[in-house]
């Protein structure tokens, strides 16, 4: 636990090396913090949090500058960010506009970006598999074709192998059958009623729809770009990364691959509002230097994705906290325009 004096000579620390980025001194802390407190205190008390691990002292500098624990300690503890409303100025408006989805989501994405001069990160929304309708084609011996219907008309093709060959009658006859009594489910539900239907149904028809359901579901995967991303070039241009190509060579290898941002945002899709993730402690983007504010956005009242900021741990977390909060209510109510 800090005393009072302690918490508000991290406050003024912290709040100075965002500002500035340069380790903060104790004649500079003592103008800062507002305390009438002689060099020596402040000296005992900056000793005092670098020995619980809120700051450190960099080798080539007297001054300190706030761990990523000193950083969660002030976020959660000593932030205050204002309460947001959906009066915001005007030229944010035209750019979230309802429209095709994935351009509301590459809106969002460079909105992300330019108001935070960092990195811009969406989840595409999570829409369900439904097929409206489906086909069977033969391409030769044990090959065939599916082609899914959705109900907003998109198409997806898989090839599937069969364990036996099938005519093209038979393959109408299963398409018919499956279109008549599967339309109108998701993949998902498909495959738990075949999982008591089986039996049931025919040999070929049930094997067929089996290897629907697996082709189904790659396709749907196949079928979105799961994350946009934004502004990566932005990290070029920040202090902390520019002079070490080794931190920025691991972080555009996480754009590419985004496989980790995935697993980070699903995460934060599960949660309420916005969430801060300051330096490793995510466990799934394991940079130090690195901090993500998120939040999940809505349509019609469900969570269906993830938004959020990448950037340096010394980056104004009140602003961005506020960017990504009025970003995910404004991709919501986009969305949720009929």
């Amino acid at each position: 636990m800090l005393d009072e004096r302690a918490k508000t000579l991290l406050k003024a620390l912290v709040e100075r090396y965002i500002a500035d980025g340069q380790p903060v001194g104790s004649r500079t802390l003592s103008r800062a913090c507002g305390l009438e407190l002689s060099p020596a205190t402040i000296r005992n008390v900056m000793a005092d949090l670098e020995d619980l691990g809120l700051i450190a002292s960099p080798h080539t500098s007297a001054g300190r500058i706030p761990t990523a624990r000193g950083y969660r300690l002030f976020v959660d503890t000593m932030l205050t960010a204002q309460p947001l409303h959906l009066t915001q100025p005007p030229q944010l408006e035209p750019q979230l506009q309802h429209e095709q989805p994935q351009r509301v989501i590459a809106h969002a994405a460079q909105l992300l970006s330019s108001l935070s001069s960092f990195v811009g990160v969406v989840t595409a929304p999570r829409k369900p598999s439904v097929f409206h309708h489906i086909e069977f084609m033969r391409l030769s011996e044990r090959r065939v074709l599916v082609i899914l219907v959705a109900p907003d008309g998109d198409v997806q093709n898989r090839v599937i192998f069969t364990a036996q060959d099938y005519t093209q009658s038979q393959l109408i006859e299963a398409s018919n059958y499956l279109t008549a009594h599967y339309a109108g489910l998701t993949i998902e539900e498909v495959r738990e009623r075949l999982k008591t239907e089986v039996d049931a149904l025919r040999g070929e028809i049930a094997a067929l729809m089996q290897a629907a359901v697996q082709a189904g579901s790659e396709a749907m995967a196949d079928s979105q770009e799961q994350v946009v991303i934004s502004g990566e070039r932005n990290l070029l241009t920040v202090q902390d990364f520019s002079s070490d190509m080794s931190s920025l060579r691991k972080l555009f290898d996480l754009f590419e691959h985004k496989t980790q941002l995935m697993r980070l945002l699903e995460v934060s899709s599960r949660a309420e509002g916005v969430r801060i993730y300051i330096g490793g402690e995510s466990m799934v983007v394991p940079f130090e230097e690195l901090s993500v504010v998120s939040a999940p956005y809505e349509v019609d009242g469900q969570v269906v994705g993830t938004l959020g900021v990448i950037g340096p741990t010394r980056m104004a977390y009140d602003r961005m906290i506020q960017i990504v909060d009025i970003t995910s209510r404004l991709v919501s109510n986009a969305l949720s325009q009929k």
